[in-house]
């Protein structure tokens, strides 16, 4: 594998954690809100404050789940070592998401543990 190659696979790989990671946050939000309309519009309190406390922990469940993907996408565009790490642990439970994030662990995977990119990358940490 070329420098390019290893560069484009680690920059393809990065976009991607940046895009399901932001789509994730717009759905925890889109959780939140409309489980605060629900709320809004119930009169029982007791299903104000039920459907309060489970808009609140759904979305934050799901922003808090978003937030590593976008972490690591962003370490593997600056080209950080650690963000390997991170990625290859990001396509393992990406996996789980059929069949998008399946796609997306699998290429993750398949390319961040070859040796050219693990090279690249701790070539890319090195003071100039």
């Amino acid at each position: 594998m070329q420098p390019n190659e290893a560069r484009t696979h680690v920059t393809v790989i990065g976009a991607l954690f940046i895009g399901s990671g932001a789509f994730g946050v717009l759905i925890g939000l889109a959780v939140f809100f409309m489980f605060a309309g629900m709320v809004a519009t119930s009169g029982d309190p007791d299903a104000m404050a039920l459907l309060g406390w489970l808009g609140a922990i759904l979305g934050g469940a799901i922003l808090f789940l978003s937030v590593p993907s976008i972490v690591g996408g962003i370490g593997l565009l600056q080209r950080r070592p650690w963000a390997r790490t991170l990625g290859l642990v990001l396509g393992v439970l990406s996996l789980l998401s059929i069949p998008i994030g399946t796609l997306i662990g699998i290429y993750t995977i398949w390319a961040l543990t070859r040796p050219e990119i693990e090279q690249f990358l701790a070539a890319s940490a090195r003071p100039a």
